[in-house]
């Protein structure tokens, strides 16, 4: 039986999970992947829940429960942040040479939520311009208002 494009959606983006929840030590209670993509610029970044925490993938360490007297740490050095930003970048790009083989339209934005325990994925999607109409925002920018929609609705 031959591969369907849905088929090659989910395993693209089960490999962004894979990736972020191994930079995590698989840690994460939510996994929070941003994706988007505006003619010929393509970003990636993630941010997750830890200990009811909502945190960046730099600031993983001040989620971390060390009360056990073992202390635990991630890794999140320069290095292996871009390793994991390179991934998913790389995986966008597929999933976009995926729409184009299967004539598909390329979401703008893909937002991702795992729920870890759950082991359940839930995808947003859109196909509208979100930030190139706009002399002022960045991708950036949206990830940013995500996290911050995401923390508050968090408290």
């Amino acid at each position: 039986m031959s591969k369907i494009f849905e088929d090659y959606l989910s395993e693209l983006q089960a490999d962004m999970v894979a990736i972020c929840l191994e930079y995590v030590e698989n840690m994460a209670e939510d996994i929070y992947i941003y994706c988007s993509y505006e003619p010929e610029m393509y970003a990636f970044d993630v941010f997750y829940r830890i200990n009811g925490q909502i945190v960046l993938k730099n600031n993983l360490n001040e989620a971390i429960d060390n009360t056990n007297h073992k202390p635990i740490f991630c890794d999140t050095s320069e290095n292996r942040q871009e390793a994991v930003l390179d991934i998913g970048l790389k995986n966008l790009e597929e999933i976009h040479k995926k729409c184009k083989e299967y004539g598909r339209d390329m979401p703008t934005e893909i937002k991702l939520h795992y729920n870890v325990k759950q082991n359940s994925l839930k995808a947003n999607y859109k196909y509208d311009l979100v930030y190139s109409n706009d002399d002022e925002l960045l991708p950036d920018d949206i990830f940013d208002n995500w996290f911050e929609e995401v923390k508050e609705n968090n408290e």
